[in-house]
């Protein structure tokens, strides 16, 4: 069966018919690079190197370099020319600026050297047993320090692809004489042999892993210049001075806390000394304390003793800041004045509020917990009423009088009586059951007898 390629096809292949090209072939116009940035070595020191091949990598190649210290493998980091086969890449100008912002002289960058090739499988197997062979080397070498009496802690050992130098990394606390050791080294490995003292920031570099952030160790991912850190900076960013908290794995202050340093410092400076005598709108006062993120000042007021926080824009001078009360008075009226246009209710009391606003009757039936009606049910009820009241008014010839509240001790003799005889006998059974008498209310002594003028019930 023989396959025909279709019209659309044909024509998609054509780079003149599209307006995208391929990206085989944006690689094929793009001219190899002049100079490749690269990282190598146990320290992650930086080279920019020369290159004359014909290939173009990208960034993470693994390349093989000749460096000041011989054949080794570097991991490509970026090139240096405009057309360097990639959106990563970098002029020399920003790489220049980098290198000054980041440390300028102590900034591990070299730049004698040479990109041989990229690396191939065997580059990268050899390289791997290198690696695997560093356990030996470290055994040796402690062998022969303890033989020699020698005052120092190996650290690690770094060999480099083409096996000219063996560096040993060590600590020491004072210095140490290790001509004789250098001497039985290089008899037993057969090549040239360094012996290089470093810090504990240096040996956090070499073989620590992980901070308590949970982040690689900022010295052995990015940082490559190790200044000291010193305790003034965790005291100016208020930070516990606990040094358990405080240290990293390399039992030093730990580098981020000169993240912020500068931050901290251009802060500061908008912030006025302890016991400096300032104005605020409450009064002159002294400074006592600073925040220096939130840029607050805690001002103790003369005439009160008072120890208030204010911004740091509002401070002023202290001969010319408002008198102790005037500023209270003049944000009491502003706030009243603001009240009184804003919201007409302000100051007035529930009850007022509530004849204000209609709310006084629906407040009482939700307090007494009757159920809402509804304006029909409200004019019916009140019809109902108005003609229950006018049937006995009817009935008994007389209109209905409002209900009273009966007097608690006796009743007046002004009152009218009740039709009935049955409830005045009821009463006055209840009065004498209590020992009270019903014409004037007086109570009846124990034993039944009167006294004075009171007459029997």
């Amino acid at each position: 069966m023989v396959i025909q390629p279709l019209p659309v096809f044909e024509a998609d292949a054509d780079p003149h018919h599209r307006s995208v090209m391929t990206d085989e072939e944006i690689y094929a116009r793009l001219e190899p690079p002049k100079t490749i940035v690269v990282r190598f070595g146990a320290m992650k020191m930086i080279g920019e190197y020369a290159y004359d091949g014909d290939a173009k990598p990208g960034c993470g190649t693994k390349l093989v370099v000749r460096t000041h210290r011989g054949t080794e493998l570097a991991n490509m980091l970026t090139t240096t020319c405009e057309n360097a086969g990639c959106s990563k890449s970098v002029t020399r100008k920003e790489m220049l600026e980098f290198i000054e912002n980041s440390g300028g002289k102590d900034y591990p960058f070299h730049t004698e050297g040479k990109v041989l090739r990229i690396a191939t499988i065997e580059d990268l197997n050899k390289q791997s047993q290198l690696n695997t062979d560093k356990g030996d080397l470290i055994r040796t070498c402690k062998k022969l320090i303890g033989k020699h009496n020698l005052e120092m802690k190996l650290v690690d050992v770094e060999s480099i692809l083409g096996g000219e130098l063996l560096t040993f990394f060590y600590m020491a606390e004072e210095r140490v004489d290790f001509r004789a050791l250098v001497r039985e080294l290089a008899a037993n490995f057969k090549t040239r042999i360094e012996l290089r003292q470093v810090g504990a920031r240096d040996e956090a570099r070499l073989v620590a892993d992980y901070e308590r952030c949970g982040q690689h160790c900022c010295c052995k991912n990015f940082l490559k210049v190790l200044r000291p850190v010193s305790m003034r900076l965790a005291k100016m960013q208020k930070a516990t001075l606990d040094p358990l908290k405080i240290s990293g794995r390399c039992g030093r202050l730990m580098c981020c806390l000169r993240y912020e340093d500068q931050t901290y410092k251009d802060l500061k400076k908008n912030l006025p000394h302890r016991k400096t005598r300032v104005g605020t709108m409450e009064g002159p006062g002294i400074v006592i304390d600073s925040k220096i993120l939130t840029q607050l000042v805690l001002v103790k007021l003369d005439h009160n003793d008072e120890n208030i926080a204010v911004p740091v824009e509002e401070l002023m001078d202290p001969n010319n800041c408002p008198a102790p009360g005037e500023s209270q008075k003049n944000r009491e009226q502003a706030v009243a004045d603001t009240a009184a246009v804003e919201d007409p209710l302000r100051g007035l009391s529930v009850r007022q509020v509530e004849e204000r606003t209609g709310e006084e009757k629906r407040s009482k039936r939700r307090r007494g917990g009757r159920k809402h009606r509804s304006k029909q049910q409200q004019q019916d009820a009140f019809r109902e009423t108005v003609q229950k009241e006018e049937k006995e008014s009817r009935d008994d010839g007389t209109p209905k009088k409002k209900r009273r509240r009966r007097r608690r001790h006796g009743t007046s003799g002004e009152q009218a009586a009740p039709s009935g005889d049955q409830k005045p006998k009821l009463r006055r059974r209840r009065r004498r059951r209590k020992g009270q008498n019903p014409g004037d209310g007086s109570s009846r002594p124990p034993g039944g007898e009167s006294s004075g003028s009171e007459k029997d019930g």
